[in-house]
């Protein structure tokens, strides 16, 4: 059982094809995490867990979500993760989190994949053809990671060191307290109020008042939201304002279902 979060597209690429490489299914988990639904998942197969990486470490409210939903079955736990090129302390977190659910931590891959994040001035998004050629690799890698899971071996990843830990843990609280705030967002006019951005967020937190998204605390900087937009009509402050908004979807054509 393929269980995934994706706001841009990465995650969900991964997820899809992973699912059939291995005959499985997979699950959207966005709804459920929106909802608060921790309706028990049952699996004989193993459970593998797709996630993007924000900030070095998984989404809090992906691991908070897992961390109360009961998997049932296989006691077996795979982790996926995809990420700008650097996944972090990720899979300390992603082992710390199965194995206090008393399940077996069987190892983590690491995707590096387009970025999305693009409510930023440290670097700039990528331009086509690299984000291409990122997407290709990793639809390289993904059949290698299926067989790995198919015989029923751990996967591997690199080995984080203890400075890596020492300096995300009390790191990343602080940056995304001071940094990911919503207040920035706004519409211009080319936004119609047809609700897209509020139905993606997945900390359920844009309210739409007189057919116009307004944004609450907290906000995860998913990207879900200004990603989606169809008419490109959110900003976030001038940070956003001529840049391409990223979606796997303008590169892989075929629809996953």
């Amino acid at each position: 059982m393929i269980l995934y979060y994706s706001a841009t597209g990465n995650t969900k690429f991964a997820a899809k094809l992973l699912a059939k490489l291995l005959n499985d299914e997979s699950i959207d988990l966005l709804e459920r995490i929106r909802t608060e639904d921790y309706t028990p998942i049952s699996s004989e197969k193993p459970f593998i867990i797709c996630s993007p990486v924000y900030v070095c470490e998984p989404p809090r409210f992906l691991c908070k979500f897992l961390k109360q939903l009961k998997l049932k079955g296989n006691p077996n736990v795979y982790f996926v993760f995809t990420s700008g090129g650097y996944a972090g302390i990720s899979s300390k977190i992603a082992r710390r989190l199965v194995r206090r659910k008393g399940m077996n931590y069987m190892g983590r891959a690491e995707l590096r994949m387009p970025r999305n994040y693009i409510a930023n001035t440290l670097y700039d998004m990528l331009p086509p053809e690299e984000s291409r050629q990122r997407i290709l690799e990793s639809g390289r890698q993904i059949p290698r990671i299926a067989h790995q899971i198919k015989m029923g071996r751990p996967l591997k990843g690199r080995h984080i060191f203890l400075f890596e830990s020492a300096v995300t843990y009390p790191f990343t609280p602080v940056w995304t307290r001071l940094t990911h705030t919503s207040k920035p967002f706004y519409t211009t006019d080319a936004c119609i109020g047809c609700g897209k951005c509020a139905r993606l967020c997945p900390l359920n937190n844009i309210e739409m008042k007189d057919q116009k998204p307004q944004w609450k605390k907290p906000c995860a900087h998913c990207m879900a939201c200004i990603a989606n937009c169809p008419f490109e009509a959110i900003e976030y402050g001038n940070r956003t304002q001529g840049k391409e908004r990223y979606l796997i979807s303008k590169y892989v054509k075929k629809k996953f279902q």
